[in-house]
C-alpha cells in the first residue's frame, strides 16, 4: 500500500521497498542503487522524519536554499555525520565557488564554463565534488545539459583541457515521453565514455530507469509528498 505523503517516514520506507524489489528484478546487487531524497523546497518537518528513519542523501536545487538548510546548526546537528548533499539543478557559473563548498556531488555539469570555473575553484579550495555530466536527452530548448551528440567532446574537454574527474551522467527525460529510451540513450553515452554511473529516474519513473542501469535515483513526491 502507498503511503499517505503525510506521512514521509512511512513513504520513505515504501520507496526504499520498491527500489530493492526493482534491484531484484533487474537482477542486480542490493545496495547497487542510491536513492537521493529531493529535499528542495520541502519544510524541514517534512525532512526531519526521513532523515531520521536514516535516510542520509539529499538533492537540493539551487545554492543558497542548501545552504540556508543544511548550514542552520540545528539542522546540521541533526544530520550528524555521513550526510550528502547532490546539486540536481542548473549551476550559474559565478556560484561555482559556493557550490564546491556546499555540495559532495555536482550532477548538473553541461557547459565549458562552468567546467572552467569548477576547476578553478576545486584548485583554490582544495575540496573537490564528485561531477556529473548532465545531458539533454531530449534535446529540448528550455532545458540545460549538453546535447547527446555533444556529449563525448564535452566529456574529453573535462577530463582534458580542465582536469575534471567525471564521475557519470545525469538526465532528465521529456515530460509526456516515455522515459525508457532517453535513459537507454544516456547509458550508452556512459559505455563508450566508460563511466559507470547514470543518475536517472525520479517519482513516477524510478523503476525503469533501474532497470536500465541507474545508479543513482531522484525521488522528491513520492517520498516528501508534493511541494
Amino acid at each position: 500500500m502507498t503511503a499517505s505523503p503525510s506521512d514521509p517516514a512511512q513513504a520513505y520506507a515504501d520507496v526504499l521497498a520498491r527500489i530493492a524489489r526493482a534491484v531484484r528484478d533487474a537482477g542486480r546487487a542490493a545496495g547497487d542503487v542510491t536513492l537521493v531524497a529531493v529535499s528542495k523546497q520541502q519544510p524541514w518537518a517534512r525532512i526531519a522524519p526521513v532523515l531520521a528513519a536514516g535516510q542520509r542523501v539529499f538533492g537540493e536545487n539551487r545554492v543558497q536554499e542548501a545552504r540556508s538548510r543544511w548550514e542552520d546548526p540545528v539542522h546540521a546537528a541533526a544530520a550528524g555525520p555521513g550526510r550528502a548533499l547532490h546539486l540536481i539543478g542548473p549551476l550559474q557559473t559565478n556560484k561555482a565557488r559556493e557550490a564546491v563548498g556546499v555540495f559532495d556531488v555536482v550532477e548538473t555539469l553541461d557547459r565549458e564554463r562552468l567546467a572552467r570555473a569548477l576547476a578553478d575553484e576545486i584548485q583554490a579550495q582544495g575540496r573537490s565534488p564528485r561531477l556529473y555530466v548532465q545531458v539533454n536527452t531530449g534535446e529540448e530548448l528550455q532545458k540545460a545539459g549538453v546535447a547527446p551528440a555533444a556529449a563525448d567532446a564535452f566529456l574529453a574537454a573535462c577530463r582534458g583541457p580542465y582536469g575534471l574527474q567525471i564521475e557519470g551522467l545525469m538526465c532528465i527525460p521529456p515530460a509526456g515521453e516515455p522515459a525508457g529510451p532517453h535513459f537507454a540513450l544516456l547509458g550508452k553515452i556512459a559505455a563508450r565514455n566508460g563511466l559507470s554511473r547514470l543518475s536517472m529516474g525520479m517519482s513516477g519513473d524510478f523503476e525503469t530507469a533501474i532497470r536500465l542501469g541507474a545508479t543513482s535515483v531522484r525521488v522528491g513526491s513520492a517520498v516528501f509528498g508534493d511541494r
